[in-house]
């Protein structure tokens, strides 16, 4: 499923974040998106996945307009912050997830379990949500993402406090989902770059300043890594 978003335009009350975005995430498509904090990477993950409505502007799904509902159900998001719900297990939690993304109670109490072992949780499947370190949070709130099963897959800084193994069961998570998997990753931290991604875009002040293959980037800056390539980039924006 192809996501496409024309002419985008958001204001959190007195702060402009987009004025005029298009952007568009191909099936298939394995994208890095970089940016600052503050660069507008969240605000536009939660509009593409229905959470926020735009001033102007769509987003459209294989070129057809795009309900708030339809939004919600096809794109998966990962937040930046999983939140415990009270007196629920992490699977529980999981599954209620999956619940409330329209699966029936059969089918998300089955998908829980693979997700929550994907997360690298399994373990903890019968822990209380409440009782996860910060690090095991992020973990669990990629796992109510894995559990839906989407075609489109947002993630908001899911590395973020990991420890290195986490981070290579991560990516091994990502290159093992179906192929026709679009999966987008936002993050600030150009280390999550690697061969898993075949395109980058770096947005930056609301607006992109490069959207290409991680090879182009270097062709275009004329660096050899990616942590130089985004510093070019956002030095001359």
């Amino acid at each position: 499923m192809d996501l496409t978003v024309d002419h985008l335009a958001f204001r959190y009350r007195r702060r402009e974040v987009f004025t005029d975005l298009s952007w568009a995430v191909p099936e298939g498509s394995r994208t890095l998106l970089l940016g600052p904090n503050g660069a507008g990477k969240s605000t536009l993950m939660k509009l593409c996945a229905g959470i926020l409505r735009p001033r102007g502007g769509s987003v459209t799904l294989d070129e057809n307009p795009a309900s708030h509902r339809q939004l919600q159900e096809a794109v998966a998001l990962m937040p930046q912050h999983a939140t415990p719900v009270p007196r629920l297990t992490c699977r529980e939690q999981v599954s209620y997830a999956g619940w409330l993304a329209g699966l029936d109670g059969p089918t998300s109490r089955q998908r829980s379990v693979s997700a929550l072992e994907s997360a690298g949780l399994a373990d903890r499947s019968d822990v209380r949500a409440t009782e996860l370190s910060g690090g095991q949070l992020r973990r669990l709130g990629l796992a109510e993402a894995l559990v839906r099963r989407t075609g489109l897959l947002f993630l908001d800084e899911p590395t973020a406090g990991l420890d290195p193994a986490h981070r290579a069961r991560f990516r091994r998570t990502l290159a093992a989902l179906p192929r026709e998997t679009s999966i987008v990753v936002s993050t600030h931290e150009t280390h999550d770059a690697g061969d898993l991604f075949d395109r980058v875009c770096i947005l930056d002040e609301g607006r992109f300043r490069y959207d290409g293959s991680l090879e182009g980037l270097l062709a275009h800056t004329g660096t050899p890594t990616i942590e130089a390539a985004y510093e070019s980039v956002l030095e001359h924006a």
